[in-house]
């Protein structure tokens, strides 16, 4: 998408300030911009729902809860919710790590 796109579509959709905006289009780190303003705001969510966490490891939401039941990947529970915490994804996928020669 070209930047003069992106802009029109940020403004129409309220989607933060032309400073946020000129950052993206350019490719800049947002979030710097953001910190030395004087405002700060989480750099992203911890916990993952199942979907999210399948997607964020390219598996199926099936083969996620094959993980889980067999103790591979622990989960936080908010009631019936699951949700998989992002270092315990980074973890998984930190300690799957292989090489070949």
């Amino acid at each position: 998408m070209r930047a003069e796109n992106f802009k029109d579509v940020a403004k129409r959709s309220g989607m933060g300030t032309n400073m946020d905006i000129e950052g993206i289009s350019k490719g800049e780190n947002h979030q710097e911009g953001k910190r030395q303003a004087g405002i700060t705001r989480p750099l992203g969510k911890r916990l993952y729902s199942l979907a999210e966490a399948a997607h964020y490891l390219g598996r199926t939401i099936w083969s996620m809860r094959e993980l889980i039941w067999a103790g591979r990947l622990p989960i936080v529970r908010d009631g019936k919710r699951i949700f998989v915490d992002i270092h315990d994804l980074n973890a998984y996928i930190e300690k799957n790590k292989t090489t070949y020669l």
